[in-house]
């Protein structure tokens, strides 16, 4: 009989329970969110970290394009031009500069339209020239620069706001704890940290990436500014 009385309890306990457990179910299900509703939940600062968001996808691979075009060189393209202008071909060793289209090849361009002047003139130019060019190539990492600074900061800048929205809530609230009226006010903070961490992390490796491939790609600009003016030092045989 006890043991008959204890199953039955037990069950008429489950039972009970029941309810319950579907209830808790029923509001986790709805207080589950989507990434859209989520993004909505973080308030407007998520519009410019959006906008910061795109720009950086588009100025990173636009500058990686640019970077990579501008690195890719004939490995012959100095042994070509030294044979030219051994030969006296010196318009045919523009046209190759021109026809090959890099910061390199227009580097040497302008150092042979320089050839017959004193070896610094020559040099000064192509300076001038290598400049331009990694001036060109560096256009858009200050976008990246800043992004990876400011995102995070409009982040941390609407997790202040989410809590001051949090504690006004609660303060109108008489001081009664209700997680509903704390919700949305959190749900700004968190948010908000979250997407300016997600632009601005992206956006620092980027940078440094396109940064050490313009430096690599200096130091190629430099090596073969040296062969140049060795070139032109060279007797012609």
């Amino acid at each position: 009989m006890n043991t008959l009385l204890q199953i039955a309890t037990a069950t008429s306990t489950v039972k009970t329970a029941a309810p319950e457990v579907e209830a808790m179910n029923e509001v986790a299900q709805q207080t589950t969110m989507g990434l859209g509703e989520l993004i909505l939940a973080g308030g407007w600062l998520m519009i410019p970290l959006a906008l910061l968001g795109a720009l950086t996808i588009f100025v990173f691979f636009e500058r990686f394009w640019a970077i990579r075009k501008a690195s890719q060189l004939d490995m012959n393209f100095m042994n070509r031009i030294r044979e030219l202008i051994y030969e006296g071909k010196v318009s045919g060793a523009i046209q190759l500069c021109k026809a090959t289209d890099t910061p390199i090849a227009r580097m040497i361009e302008k150092g042979i339209e320089r050839i017959g002047r004193p070896l610094s003139d020559v040099h000064s130019s192509i300076e001038n020239v290598a400049n331009l060019e990694v001036s060109k190539l560096e256009n858009g990492l200050p976008l990246l620069a800043t992004t990876a600074g400011g995102a995070p900061m409009i982040g941390f800048l609407g997790t202040v706001i989410g809590m001051v929205q949090a504690f006004m809530n609660l303060s109108q609230a008489g001081g009664t704890v209700d997680m509903a009226l704390l919700s949305s006010g959190m749900y700004t903070a968190m948010i908000t940290t979250v997407g300016g961490l997600i632009v601005g992390i992206p956006a620092y490796f980027g940078y440094n990436y396109l940064v050490a491939r313009i430096e690599k790609l200096v130091f190629q600009m430099e090596s073969n500014t040296i062969a140049f003016m060795d070139l032109l030092n060279q007797p012609v045989e």
